[in-house]
């Protein structure tokens, strides 16, 4: 460590987190500090604020036990780093990068600063090529682009946590232009037993081989919650721009963060804004989602999947609000859908990738995957129409077409939305050909003549009767 320096004899208040201390040396804003206790027991911080009589040190883990009169304060002459190497890959660490699977210290091969190096816009490449996830509803109708940030946006008791697995232990890439595939799984604030069951399955499915892992717990300190993400990214950079891994970072969930940084910045006494989060909150939710991307004439890419529920289910709560002024699209999940027994549950209407086009069709899934998704949009977009004039005129109401659009939804939620386990992009497209059966040919006008003919044509003459409903026309 540079410059370490200790003073004792300083501290004059502990509230909550934050440890006040009387100026004497002189020291810089974030710089890491140890906090050293009666006992020997060594706390890490940083210091948030400083002025002419006083500097303020942020605590990441608890303050119980500090006594003002004894505590040591060492001043390490640094920001927080991360020693980094590529012995990261396998482990599981707590949300500062210390070992939480009873392993030793990895071993360093550099040392980075946590909140990262900015990155030259003009170095920026243009994010290409199609990350496959498993899942229908996303790598059909809203896809994953390499160096692309899409977030989930979720609400209370909706099973984000289960598809955060899914797409952390099936992520991969289609493309053999790529290099190594590595995940970077990030737990902010998640219970015991939920940080038992991420480690449980990626152990189980075999992804932890490729995977590091940071588990901060509820139980843990608040301001601790804030720099997980950020040792985390630190991470991903490193896999990706020093060792060309494509990395996918799934954070979960982002919520927790946020609601960490609310309480951090009350208790440093800043004026609040919307809802009280800090005035801030967007330039630092852009600190962290701006670390995906790609680099010209650099191997390896950091692509993100922030995942966060949206209080009361507002999407125009701050959280998700200003995370979709940062990110490219979004993945909305429905808890309509949930109660109809959905899995997942992801809502296709108010989902969106802006980047589904710099990594799909031809050269690079399929030559009609755009077309079909556009289609399956269009279709459940008029058949949703259709669903709220059935509830005001009945079915018997309505035309043939009408209720021939009200089987299609039916069969788009329970067929193609709905899978266990995991899908190819080939099955997604499979299925999602054999949802359009159910409509007549006349009304798939985002498709050609040559792909009805070859995808949906080929069916038996009895194949669309035998996906309607009973007591549909047909």
């Amino acid at each position: 460590m540079k410059g370490e320096l200790s003073v004792t004899g300083t501290a004059q208040s502990i509230e909550g987190p934050l440890l006040t201390l009387r100026r004497n040396v002189n020291a810089g804003l974030n710089e890491a500090v140890d906090i050293v206790s009666d006992d020997g027991r060594e706390r890490l911080g940083r210091i948030v604020s400083l002025d002419r009589d006083a500097m303020v040190v942020e605590v990441l883990e608890t303050t119980a036990g500090l006594e003002l009169a004894s505590v040591r304060v060492r001043m390490r002459g640094e920001p927080l780093m991360f020693q980094l190497g590529r012995g990261l890959l396998g482990r599981v660490l707590d949300g500062v990068g210390r070992p939480a699977d009873g392993g030793p210290p990895v071993a360093a091969e550099v040392e980075r600063r946590i909140d990262g190096t900015p990155i030259n816009p003009a170095e920026r490449a243009l994010p290409r090529d199609f990350i496959e996830t498993g899942v229908s509803s996303i790598d059909l109708m809203n896809s994953l682009v390499r160096g692309q940030k899409l977030p989930v946006f979720s609400g209370g008791g909706l099973p984000h946590d289960r598809l955060a697995i899914e797409i952390a232990t099936n992520a991969r890439l289609r493309s053999g232009e790529g290099g190594q595939f590595a995940i970077v799984f990030a737990g902010i604030g998640v219970s015991h037993d939920t940080a038992a069951a991420f480690r449980e399955a990626m152990e189980e499915t075999g992804a932890l081989g490729h995977t590091v892992m940071f588990l901060n717990l509820a139980s843990d300190s608040s301001t601790q919650r804030i720099l997980t993400p950020r040792y985390a990214l630190t991470a991903a950079e490193y896999l990706a721009f020093d060792c060309g891994y494509d990395v996918l970072v799934v954070m979960t969930e982002m919520t927790n963060y946020c609601e960490a940084l609310r309480e951090v910045s009350a208790s440093h006494g800043e004026i609040p804004s919307r809802k009280g989060y800090p005035g801030y909150l967007y330039s630092d939710l852009a600190t962290l989602y701006e670390r995906a991307g790609c680099l010209e004439g650099r191997a390896g890419t950091v692509t993100q999947v922030p995942i966060l529920t949206m209080p009361a289910d507002d999407i125009s709560h701050p959280i998700p609000d200003l995370t979709g002024y940062i990110t490219e699209g979004q993945i909305v999940l429905d808890r309509e859908l949930d109660h109809k027994g959905v899995y997942p549950p992801v809502g296709v209407l108010p989902s969106l990738s802006r980047l589904m086009d710099k990594g799909t069709g031809e050269g690079f899934t399929h030559a009609d995957h755009t077309s079909l998704a556009h289609q399956l949009f269009a279709s459940y977009a008029k058949a949703q129409r259709t669903r709220v004039l059935a509830s005001v005129v009945g079915r018997s109401g309505l035309t043939e077409i009408d209720r021939r659009y009200l089987d299609f939804a039916d069969r788009f939620e329970e067929r193609f939305v709905t899978q266990e386990g995991r899908r190819t992009l080939e099955e997604s497209m499979d299925a999602g050909w054999e949802v359009l059966r159910v409509l007549p040919a006349g009304e798939l006008m985002r498709l050609s003549a040559e792909q009805i003919a070859r995808n949906i044509d080929v069916a038996a003459p009895d194949a669309a009767q035998s996906m309607a409903a009973p007591g549909s026309v047909s």
